[in-house]
């Protein structure tokens, strides 16, 4: 038997620790030898939970299976780990000391036949390897990643159209995925918003915001759907900390309506994320005759956001995340073409001129909410195998299926928007694979100062109806 003891400090609260580490999805942030795990057992991490971690050898690799069999939070945990190589049993010890978390992780390896007699022989390797893999969960726990940056090889493949736009498949995600630092951030006492969270991107992002620990509300539209989706994430995660707020968000008097409740709660929000969306084949109006992709794209989110600046304000240090569209890079800001009309409408091009004008948006209200501590970003989340993809653009999913990422992946980018420490450190920007992109992969759909001021302009005008109405 092979046996592993090492210590480290880290100037994070012991809860904060052992959430993280607890939860061994984390572990490909964390030890270099492992690159992808997924927990397989269902129900908030606990004993039983169960996780299976790929990690590389100098041949190939191997999938370890994990077993928590003892659990105390904030104290201890235990995992059993099991494979065709070696089984091992981990303990790791949290303790709260002189203002610092102390965390001692022991190992105790066992190889199995043939490969026990050679246990002498691996020994040095293994403990180097533990050392190398607690040094790095030294770094993820300090949580001093720098401010994101676009990498030389994104910002070529932007310039050159065609990389750039292969970037939105799943090919694309796993490049960037090798580049990511740790997201240790603790969102314990957090409130955050996330509209259109039924489904797709919103659920995906939910669920992981809710394993992380935050404060959710949740805006759906169907009562029943709400109802089972928060009761679906509380029973997943644990936290029960998750409600739902009913709103139709092509609708401004129901967007008005969830701000008054909103406002009137009184509590600070730290995290908007405007995500509601549809793709509309066909053209219609909604009841307040409003053409309904600017409805629900556009107008909702600048009016449901304006409305609760007050409350972002009050955070102190918040964030807005606003889920654009690739679609977007094929349109040129055109105020007067954003209600669209029903002669040669396009349900695609609607909705790419309201994606694009909501980026102007997102880039205008960084800068001038810079002052109030509120920090605003575009995503846009690739090609992402969603109901709505498929509903709205069958075609386009039967072509592209074979590439499209999967909800969780398209949502990472919002999740790291909204949690990582980093991510409050840039505003204004649009990312893609937690990387600021270009907002224009072609220089013909650039517009200028003049159309963005008319932008403003026209938006402000709707809440100046809105006001003389009342």
């Amino acid at each position: 038997m092979i046996s592993l003891k090492e210590t480290i400090r880290v100037e994070r609260t012991v809860e904060e620790c052992f959430d993280y580490v607890a939860d061994f999805r984390t572990t490909p942030e964390w030890d270099a030898t492992a690159y992808k795990a997924r927990k397989l057992s269902e129900g908030p991490v606990g004993i039983g939970s169960r996780f299976a971690v790929r990690c590389r050898l100098p041949l190939g690799s191997i999938e370890l299976l994990y077993t928590i069999t003892e659990f105390e939070p904030s104290n201890l945990v235990t995992l059993q780990a099991d494979s065709w190589l070696f089984s091992a049993v981990d303990t790791i010890y949290f303790a709260q000391e002189d203002g610092q978390t102390r965390i001692d992780y022991h190992a105790d390896f066992s190889y199995k036949m043939p490969f026990a007699a050679l246990e002498g022989a691996l020994e040095s390797g293994m403990l180097r390897m533990g050392k190398i893999a607690l040094r790095g969960l030294q770094r993820a726990l300090d949580d001093d990643n720098a401010a994101p940056q676009i990498s030389s090889g994104s910002a070529t493949a932007d310039r050159l159209l065609w990389p750039g736009l292969a970037m939105f498949s799943k090919w694309g995600y796993r490049r960037g995925q090798k580049n990511w630092q740790p997201m240790s951030a603790s969102l314990r006492g957090k409130t955050m918003i996330v509209t259109g969270a039924s489904s797709g991107l919103g659920l995906a992002t939910a669920r992981e915001l809710a394993q992380r620990g935050a404060e959710l509300i949740l805006v759906m539209r169907n009562p029943q759907r709400a109802e089972a989706v928060v009761n679906e994430l509380q029973a997943e995660t644990g936290n029960t900390a998750i409600r739902h707020e009913l709103a139709d968000l092509s609708i401004m008097a129901d967007v008005d309506a969830l701000a008054d409740r909103l406002l009137k709660n009184g509590k600070p929000i730290d995290v908007l994320v405007n995500n509601a969306g549809a793709l509309f084949n066909d053209w219609n109006t909604t009841s307040e005759g409003l053409e309904q992709s600017f409805a629900l794209l556009l107008l909702s989110p600048w009016r449901l956001t304006r409305a609760l600046h007050p409350l972002l304000k009050a955070a102190g240090d918040s964030r807005v995340v606003n889920v654009v569209s690739g679609g977007m890079y094929s349109q040129r800001l055109s105020v007067d073409r954003l209600e669209a009309i029903p002669e040669n409408y396009a349900g695609a091009t609607a909705y790419a001129r309201c994606k694009r004008a909501l980026t102007v948006v997102t880039e205008e209200w960084a800068e001038s909410w810079a002052d109030d501590g509120i920090v605003v970003n575009a995503m846009h989340p690739g090609w992402a195998d969603t109901p709505g993809v498929e509903s709205a653009l069958p075609a386009f999913h039967t072509l592209t299926r074979l590439i499209l990422r999967t909800p969780e992946e398209g949502a990472d980018t919002i999740v790291w928007l909204a949690a990582a420490s980093e991510a409050g450190g840039v505003s204004g920007k649009l990312f893609l694979d937690r990387e600021p992109r270009t907002t224009h992969l072609l220089s013909r759909t650039r517009e200028d100062a003049a159309e963005r001021e008319k932008l403003m302009a026209f938006m402000e005008g709707f809440d100046l109806q809105s006001s003389i109405a009342a």
